[in-house]
């Protein structure tokens, strides 16, 4: 048995959810699952939108076969070459002989790379931008999104519906739990933590192509937005795309700080807390804190992509960052994080170096701007130490 889900009178979700995944991409934790999108219309000429992973694959195949129904599958529509949403592309080719791929010129070349295909351009019609596609009662148009978030994307765009097929984009981590559309949760509390999440470690680094792709959408008259990740979009569409083009912009949606910390005794631990507690007197209300050590990197990605200032406070470990917060620097860093303030505390027994350290790898960043006020411990915080904390609470707020 199978349940697809009807979208509109002539097109089907097909896709499935992974809850016993721990690590999408085996990076990412995703406590709450995940879902592989793919759509199915069916007109004159049938169409397929994407596969799915190969955890879901044999519930995915089966969710398409009910669907068609003994019907022919005319085409099926690339718009992203990456195994999870490709993994069944092998088994679509011998199940279905006659089918063309639609994709573009960069992804064909990928197929080839990841399937043994004979004569594989017979079996492909690349598409460029613009193209069309008439299936009998919709005209489908392609338009490319290079590096959002790998070379070969694109989206396609039902003008007879007025829906996109975003790929990527607008996509979330999570499974779905019975409410396929957004308008049916609450999304901002119980979802888009998620969807931040997602867009800042898979493609925040792509923060200009994401804003190429935002401007191709702005000309559209855009109903509905099927991702290929988590739910579907057909109410408030241009809430979520001002969460993208802040994030894209890298934006801070609301002033606030994140206060990143790795302590191996609970003396550098100790100093943020402190520094937490005067921001906290001082009026200031949005305040995370992390341990570097207990917190995947992903999770403190999301919230610097959502606040205006970052304090970073390690301890000198083997005369230079702690393992810990040197990866998520790192992390940051390669995500290319923007237009943010930020602080560094150090603390070393007997050479403290690591704030040195720490910001040589932000300050290159675009737009950052560095507070001067570096407190500085040598073991434990000591009344100069909590003089030091109240300047840079002082410079914090000032900057705000």
């Amino acid at each position: 048995m199978n349940y697809v889900r009807k979208i509109r009178e002539d097109l089907y979700w097909v896709g499935g959810s992974d809850r016993r995944l721990a690590l999408f991409e085996n990076a990412y934790p995703v406590p709450n699952g995940i879902a592989y999108n793919s759509y199915l219309l069916i007109d004159e000429k049938i169409v397929l939108f994407d596969t799915a992973d190969r955890a879901v694959s044999e519930q995915y195949q089966a969710n398409v076969e009910a669907v068609l129904a003994g019907r022919h599958l005319d085409y099926l529509v690339v718009h992203h070459m990456e195994p999870d949403h490709c993994w069944a592309i092998g088994e679509m080719m011998r199940n279905y002989p006659d089918m063309k791929i639609v994709c573009t010129a960069t992804a064909m070349k990928m197929i080839g790379q990841f399937f043994d295909v004979d004569n594989i351009k017979e079996r492909i019609m690349v598409v460029a931008e613009g193209d069309t596609l008439n299936t009998g009662n919709h005209e489908l148009t392609f338009v490319t999104a290079p590096m959002v978030h790998w070379p070969e994307v694109m989206v396609t765009y039902d003008k007879s519906t007025k829906t996109l097929f975003s790929a990527d984009a607008f996509g979330s981590f999570g499974a779905i739990n019975g409410n396929l559309y957004t308008d049916e949760v609450n999304y901002e509390r119980d979802y888009l933590d998620e969807s931040r999440r997602y867009y800042s470690n898979i493609v925040g680094k792509y923060g200009v192509q994401v804003q190429a792709l935002l401007k191709k959408a702005s000309s559209l008259e855009i109903e509905m937005l099927c991702p290929l990740h988590g739910l579907i979009w057909r109410e408030n569409i241009g809430w979520i795309v001002d969460k993208y083009l802040k994030w894209s912009s890298y934006t801070p949606e609301e002033k606030g700080v994140v206060i990143a910390y790795a302590s191996i005794y609970g003396n550098t631990e100790n100093a943020a807390n402190i520094l937490a507690g005067m921001l906290a007197d001082k009026g200031l209300r949005n305040i995370k804190m992390y341990d570097v050590s207990a917190t995947h990197d992903s999770y403190i990605l999301a919230d610097a992509f959502r606040y205006s200032h970052l304090v970073f406070a390690s301890v000198t470990y083997n005369n230079g960052i702690f393992t810990n917060m040197e990866n998520l620097l790192h992390h940051i860093a390669a995500h290319n994080l923007q237009n943010r303030t930020v602080a560094f505390i150090q603390n070393g027994t007997w050479a403290p170096t690591s704030g040195k350290l720490m910001k040589d790898i932000i300050e290159p960043l675009k737009g950052m701007s560095i507070l001067e006020q570096m407190p500085t411990l040598k073991s434990a915080v000591k009344p100069d130490q909590v003089k030091e904390l109240a300047a840079l609470a002082d410079a914090i707020v000032a900057s705000m």
